[in-house]
């Protein structure tokens, strides 16, 4: 069964549903949402940005509405989706926004993995935001968002002690890689150049890169991986040209992102769109 909450002041859009709501995406597209995938007691087959992952029994998958998914199979799933509208619009603090470590702030796919325990603490939570659904008054949204919030902050817990994050929220290595992805996931498009980043950030180039350094990934890098990520993920799910795609993403000159996309990738967008051709 799905359930569905929107507030029509603000445009929010909250809804909690199961595998059903997934075969939407038998074909791939662009999640529109935030989602969060919860496999219970089955494994999830799923094509995240046109790369297979099988997600867990007893794991939560995190994912922005920039992502493209494909569900390929999988039963006994919960899924969340909400609109920035309904969460990130408030004031949280910027470890459990949607700046925070579960959607901007992770270089790989973030996977929350529950124990016994765990499985426990979220099904009581996800059994009070059924109860909340189902209660209808003025308060409603507050109390969703609290839950959500609730639900966020626990699932980034799992998954710093996962991989091993101890900094603080304000460390500033951790929230500045939080930031700077933020901000190039809003600019990538027409902003190349990583000066243009650190301003924003009130920061010197020098700095960013001194800060990255144990990251092992370049501010430059992180640019560069997003705008070939973006390449791909046109080349795979749409009709556009190279041409098309490298002006959508701010080259004038196709050859630019061209050369960069096979620095990236070893092969050019015109040979990778003819590989997916043969193993479709």
């Amino acid at each position: 069964m799905t359930y569905t909450f929107k507030e029509f002041s603000t445009n929010a859009i909250f809804n909690i549903g199961n595998e059903n709501d997934l075969f939407d995406f038998k074909q791939g597209k662009q999640c529109e949402l935030y989602t969060f995938i919860w496999a219970k007691s089955e494994p999830v087959d799923l094509i995240i940005d046109n790369v297979p992952l099988t997600l867990p029994p007893y794991s939560i998958l995190a994912l922005t509405p920039i992502q493209y998914l494909q569900y390929i199979k999988g039963e006994n799933i919960i899924v969340y989706q909400f609109n920035s509208e309904f969460y990130c619009i408030k004031d949280h603090d910027q470890e459990v926004s949607c700046v925070g470590i579960l959607f901007f702030g992770n270089i790989n796919i973030p996977i929350i993995h529950l124990n016994t325990i765990e499985q426990q603490k979220f099904d009581t939570l996800h059994d009070v935001f059924i109860d909340e659904l189902e209660t209808e008054d003025n308060i409603q949204a507050e109390m969703l968002r609290m839950l959500m919030a609730r639900f966020i902050i626990k699932s980034t817990r799992l998954l710093k002690a996962k991989e091993g994050i101890t900094e603080s929220p304000k460390s500033s290595k951790v929230d500045l890689l939080r930031e700077f992805n933020y901000l190039v996931e809003q600019h990538f498009k027409t902003e190349h150049s990583v000066s243009f980043y650190a301003d924003k950030l009130f920061r010197s180039p020098k700095t960013l890169s001194n800060n990255f350094a144990k990251l092992n990934r370049s501010p430059l890098q992180i640019i560069h991986d997003r705008i070939v990520l973006e390449a791909q993920r046109q080349l795979v799910y749409t009709d556009k040209t190279a041409k098309e795609i490298a002006y959508d993403i701010g080259f004038e000159d196709a050859s630019h992102l061209s050369r960069l996309f096979k620095k990236n990738t070893s092969v050019s967008p015109s040979d990778y769109k003819k590989r997916l051709k043969t193993t479709a």
